[in-house]
């Protein structure tokens, strides 16, 4: 039987897009930094929160302007497969996960915050 898809708006696919690049290449770095100055003494200032979510907003703002504008030179911040019309949100999150760069980023990451988490605590 044939299927009928309906289309992706644009801007949906943008936000989908976005919300990926920020909340699974922005966040980690930012919440590692976040650690990373709490655990050397450095708390002052506003909230850390704030300063995580909007540190990871302005990364994916620049990734995906230096991405689309300049792809060769921006290869690891820049997943062109989070902006492909023809995926699902689960189908872009399945993907990426499936590249071995990925694999080893998410390790690193989870291996750094595991370690900055239990060295603050």
């Amino acid at each position: 039987m044939p299927f009928i898809t309906a289309s992706k708006s644009g801007a949906l696919n943008w936000l989908e897009g976005f919300a990926l690049t920020t909340i699974l290449q922005g966040f980690p770095i930012f919440a590692a930094a976040s650690l990373m100055v709490k655990l050397l003494g450095h708390d002052r200032g506003g909230n850390h929160v704030l300063t995580i979510a909007m540190a990871s907003i302005f990364y994916s703002c620049l990734a995906i302007w230096a991405g689309s504008t300049f792809p060769r030179f921006a290869k690891n911040a820049y997943e062109p497969l989070f902006f492909d019309a023809s995926l699902s949100f689960s189908d872009k999150i399945a993907c990426w996960r499936a590249k071995p760069a990925t694999s080893m980023q998410l390790v690193a990451s989870v291996l750094l915050l595991s370690l900055l988490a239990a060295s603050v605590v």
